[in-house]
């Protein structure tokens, strides 16, 4: 019979093989997850610094800007409402930033900001009329100081001011959500309760309107938040026909619609020990087009970037210009030699690159898989058709899928 001190022995020596067991999966993971986690706003090494394109302004119109932080933004906080906006015709939008270099959206798409913050004063002479703060990487750090102060002279002036996602969180930590209720992700919630005390977190609903400070929940939230803005400043007619223009189905006029509380659950596991254990992420190249919509490349950038399962590069032989403007660098040359798979946002370049890709396949000079989700295309060839369907986006298992449409905030 075991006596107490040999249980405990056994018992002792049990735990420490299991928490060894443990130790080494956590310790060969956490790199992977955290080079993962870097990547997703890693800068761009080369130096290039191309031009913005000349901005256009209207005196009549009331300005609304996109801030991006120096170390970059998340994509979709910062291209959907800066294409909502874009779409009324009723603003002069750009982008905006501390210094003029190259910002990292999520992913690694380059976005060259429109202006910086003393370009922006030049051309106002005062503060905008609309402010939207995307979720930035470096939240709560020094580096962040910049846009903070800025954000604060332009609440001092009257800016109506929207906190996309986590950008709530740059608002907070910029000490303008004191006393307010507001919005944010799901995921971070329980985080900024804890760091940002004296904000009241609001839970189930896709944004807080605020009054002159108007915060919403995660990501595609955003888009009910900008809308909401364009309802406010130009009217319900206008948001109703922005909301048709980029194919939005959950515009409710006047009040923010309820939604479910998202929580991270035992399921989701699956997701951290794909992103620990995968240490071959297949590469992903984006080619940048000009005339792509802005919706259009968030769409791709975000989800494989939330999904950590792939690496995305942003392909193109030279900056283009989005369709209402934005200027995006790609990072190299569309060599498909060097990418496991190659999406062309936006139906029209997908067409064109379709073409291309059939003529060049028939020939015997094949440029690898081309996506556009879910879409088939023909190929002419020796006077008959032939159907080629082009495979859909290959993203992560199920469970990471599931997760990312959550993150998304995804109806």
């Amino acid at each position: 019979m075991l006596t107490m001190r040999a249980l405990l022995r056994i018992t002792g020596t049990a735990l420490v093989f299991l928490l060894a067991a443990l130790a080494l999966p956590a310790a060969l993971g956490t790199p992977t997850v955290m080079a993962a986690f870097d990547d997703l706003h890693a800068p761009r090494t080369d130096g290039a610094a191309p031009l913005p394109a000349p901005v256009a302004h209207d005196p009549a119109k009331p300005t609304a800007v996109v801030v991006v932080g120096e170390q970059g933004a998340v994509a979709s906080d910062t291209l959907a409402p800066y294409e909502v906006l874009a779409t009324t015709g009723a603003f002069n939008v750009y982008t905006v930033a501390a210094a003029g270099r190259p910002v990292p959206l999520t992913g690694g798409l380059d976005l060259v900001p429109d202006l910086t913050f003393a370009d922006l004063d030049r051309l106002l002479g005062g503060a905008a009329d609309v402010v939207v703060v995307p979720a930035l990487p470096d939240v709560g750090e020094s580096t962040t100081k910049p846009v903070t102060d800025w954000l604060n002279r332009q609440a001092a002036g009257g800016s109506l001011l929207l906190g996309v996602c986590n950008g709530s969180a740059v608002l907070a930590s910029a000490g303008l959500l004191d006393g307010r209720a507001a919005a944010t992700h799901w995921l971070r919630v329980d985080g900024v309760e804890d760091r940002y005390p004296a904000v009241d977190w609001a839970r189930g609903t896709r944004y807080v309107d605020g009054g002159d400070i108007i915060s919403t929940a995660g990501i595609l939230s955003g888009i009910d938040g900008t809308l909401r803005v364009v309802e406010r400043l130009v009217g319900p007619e206008a948001a109703v026909r922005a909301a048709a223009a980029i194919g939005w189905r959950h515009y409710r006029r006047d009040t923010a619609a309820s939604m479910a509380q998202a929580r991270f659950g035992p399921a989701d596991t699956v997701v951290g020990l794909n992103t620990a254990f995968r240490w071959d992420r297949p590469t992903t190249g984006v080619l940048l087009t000009d005339g792509v919509g802005e919706i259009e490349l968030a769409s791709v950038f975000d989800t494989y970037g939330q999904s950590l399962a792939v690496r995305a590069l942003a392909v193109g032989v030279e900056p283009v210009r989005s369709r209402h403007g934005l200027t995006f660098v790609p990072r190299a040359a569309p060599v498909t030699g060097d990418l496991d798979r190659l999406v062309v946002p936006g139906a029209e370049a997908a067409d064109r690159y379709a073409v291309n890709w059939c003529l060049r396949h028939h020939s015997g000079h094949s440029l690898g898989r081309v996506v556009r989700p879910g879409h088939p295309r023909r190929c002419a060839h020796s006077g008959h058709r032939r159907r080629r369907r082009f495979p859909n986006q290959e993203s992560a298992p199920f469970a990471v899928q599931r997760l990312v449409r959550r993150l998304l905030d995804h109806s």
